[in-house]
C-alpha cells in the first residue's frame, strides 16, 4: 500500500473534499482523485462518496481514516530516525501571520529550505485564526496571548507592545491617561478583541470602540498614521514610525503586558523533527532581533 495515496485520503478527509485537499497538498485534483481511486482498489472497498457537491467518507471511510492517519504519522517518525542527522525530507505546511511575517520569519522559512534541499516547505500567510487540525497545517507562528485550545505551544520570544497615536489625533483628541478614558476615543481595531492593559501589579481588560478595523496590523499601523485613532500594536511593526515620530506612545503609564511568539501545533506525544528545527531557528533568530525579547524557556 502506497504512502503517498494514504496521506493523500487523510489530506482529503481532514480537508473535506478534493478540491480542498488538492489545494493543501499543491497538486492537480486529477492527482488526488487517481491515488483515491488506487487506494479504493488496492482495499476493495469505498472511502468517498462522490457527488456534484463534493466528497463525503463513506461509513468505511471513516473507520479506515484514523487508521491510515496513525500510520502515516508512524511512518513520519521511522524516517525522522533513520535520516542522517540535520537531514528533513518531506512537507512542512506552516501558518504565518501576514502583518509582519514576509519581512521577519520569511527569511527564516528560507534559510530552512536552503540547508535541507529535500524538504518542501508550504506557508501560508494570513492574519487570521487558522484552525491547524482542520486545514492541514503542521504548525503555526502565532503572536500575543494564546487562547486556550488542544495546541501544542513553545514560545520563542515576547513581544513588546504599547498602545499609538499620530501627533494630529493627539492634539485634535488629546491622549488618554487611564483605561476608563479610552471609552472616549477612536481605537483602531482588529475585530472585536478586548484590549489588555497593566496598572501596577494587575491586569486590566477593556473593550475600545471603533469605526475602522482591519484584520491586518500593516494596515492598523497605516491608519494610526493617518490619524484615525488609537492603535494597539506590537513594536515589531510601529518602530520605525514611533523612530520617524509619525506615531508616539499614549497611555504610557498602563502599558499591555508582555506577550509572546510561538510556535504551535496540532496534540502529539512528540513533535516531528522538521517542526522541531524551524523551532530552533526561529528561537536564534528572536534572540538576535531587536524588536523580539529573546528565547523563553520550554
Amino acid at each position: 500500500m502506497d504512502i503517498e495515496e494514504l496521506q493523500t485520503f487523510v489530506d482529503v478527509a481532514d480537508a473535506g473534499g478534493i478540491s480542498s485537499a488538492a489545494l493543501r497538498l499543491g497538486v492537480a485534483k486529477s492527482i488526488v482523485s487517481r491515488r483515491l481511486l488506487r487506494l479504493e482498489a488496492e482495499l476493495g472497498v469505498q472511502l468517498l462518496s462522490r457527488s456534484t457537491r463534493g466528497a463525503a467518507l463513506t461509513e468505511a471511510g471513516a473507520t479506515f481514516r484514523d487508521h491510515a492517519a496513525r500510520v502515516c504519522a508512524e511512518i513520519d517518525a521511522a524516517r525522522d530516525a533513520i535520516l542522517p542527522a540535520g537531514d528533513l525530507r518531506g512537507r512542512l505546511r506552516v501558518a504565518v501571520p501576514l502583518s509582519f511575517g514576509p519581512t521577519h520569519f520569511a527569511p527564516i522559512l528560507a534559510e530552512m529550505a536552503r540547508r535541507h534541499p529535500q524538504l518542501h516547505i508550504q506557508a501560508c500567510y494570513s492574519d487570521r485564526f487558522v484552525d491547524l487540525i482542520a486545514e492541514g497545517y503542521d504548525c503555526a507562528i502565532r503572536l500575543g496571548y494564546l487562547q486556550d485550545s488542544g495546541l501544542i505551544a513553545r514560545r520563542i520570544g515576547g513581544i513588546r507592545g504599547q498602545l499609538v497615536a499620530s501627533p494630529d489625533y493627539v492634539k485634535a483628541h488629546g491622549s488618554p491617561e487611564t483605561p476608563e478614558a479610552l471609552a472616549a476615543h477612536e481605537a483602531l481595531m482588529q475585530g472585536t478583541e478586548a484590549w489588555q492593559l497593566t496598572d501596577g501589579d494587575r491586569t486590566i481588560t477593556v473593550r475600545p470602540q471603533g469605526r475602522f478595523k482591519s484584520d491586518n496590523g500593516t494596515a492598523l499601523v497605516a491608519a494610526a498614521t493617518a490619524g484615525l485613532g488609537i492603535a494597539y500594536l506590537p513594536d515589531l511593526l510601529t518602530h520605525e514610525h514611533l523612530a520617524s515620530g509619525a506615531l508616539v506612545p499614549v497611555m504610557t503609564r498602563h502599558p499591555p503586558p508582555p506577550a509572546g511568539a510561538y510556535v504551535v501545533r496540532p496534540p502529539g506525544q512528540h513533535p516531528a523533527r522538521k517542526i522541531r528545527v524551524l523551532t530552533e531557528l526561529l528561537i536564534e533568530y528572536c534572540d538576535r532581533s531587536p524588536h523580539l525579547e529573546g528565547a523563553a524557556p520550554v
